[in-house]
């Protein structure tokens, strides 16, 4: 019997603060809220970290209440429009950086979700 990845699933410290980010500033589709865990088009999606972590770890579930992004984790997303993208979301988010080319040629650029998980957005190539 294969195993098939399905999706990523992100801890987010509020849920709600980050389901608006990705749907209102990334432009992403809601696909299944189910109130703590939210789906999006393309198979990502987020987790309230406090009940995530309860879920997985039960009663031994340890503190939730640091930042959950540790400059560990990069969200890649692509676009055709990396311009339009880059200038509707640039002053809406922290970002790391402008559009740059990569060292194999590709242009992107890289700003903080709301709980500091790196969001990457280039040019497919």
């Amino acid at each position: 019997m294969p195993i098939k990845f399905v999706n990523p699933i992100v801890f987010v410290k509020d849920v709600n603060l980050s389901k608006a980010f990705y749907t209102q500033v990334v432009g992403l589709e809601i696909v299944e809220d189910h109130g703590p865990f939210v789906l999006f088009q393309d198979h990502f999606s987020i987790h309230q970290a406090r009940e995530l972590t309860v879920t997985v770890w039960g009663k031994d579930a340890p503190e939730t209440g640091q930042p959950q992004g540790r400059r560990n984790l990069l969200l890649y997303f692509e676009t055709p429009e990396l311009e339009q993208i880059f200038s509707r979301v640039c002053d809406q988010v922290e970002l790391i950086h402008p559009i740059r080319a990569q060292a194999w040629g590709q242009r992107v650029f890289r700003f903080y979700d709301p709980d500091h998980h790196v969001v990457e957005i280039g040019e497919p190539l």
